[in-house]
């Protein structure tokens, strides 16, 4: 991992709710650094902040994420950076991934990017963008 750390992809809020990895998890992290977060940071050469990394089952519901998130299997990160959407595209268009999100945000910018991979499975490369319909989150293929 050369852009990123374990320390950071584990930060949460919770200071009070031990959120270490298992010896998995951690594999999995570094798998999504080495071929995602490192490339993209890498070919971008701007700072990506990762504001939701590996959440254990307690942070995660705590946050109100979906039960089987990849989060809790340290397959997933939120991601910001100065152009969300640059790193949206660079990723969508060049890397291998499991899921890519525009959350939220407008037409032409997400709030944040939401990205997994996965080391052990196949990498489904679904592209997605969550809004806000009716109060309710809601995903759509894009």
């Amino acid at each position: 991992m050369k852009y990123f750390t374990i320390k950071e992809l584990t930060n949460t809020s919770y200071k009070s709710i031990d959120n270490t990895p298992s010896n998995v998890q951690t594999f999995n992290l570094v798998a999504l650094c080495e071929r995602v977060l490192d490339p993209a940071r890498e070919e971008l050469g701007m700072p990506i902040t990762v504001s939701s990394g590996f959440r254990n089952t307690i942070i995660n519901q705590l946050v109100g994420g979906a039960v089987n998130s990849q989060h809790t299997i340290g397959e997933a990160a939120d991601l910001v950076c100065s152009d969300n959407a640059k790193l949206f595209n660079y990723i969508r268009n060049n890397l291998i991934f499991d899921q890519l999100i525009w959350e939220f945000g407008d037409d032409t910018r997400p709030t944040w990017v939401h990205v997994s991979y996965s080391r052990q499975g196949v990498n489904r490369k679904e592209v997605l963008r969550a809004k806000h319909v009716n109060g309710k989150i809601k995903y759509f293929h894009i």
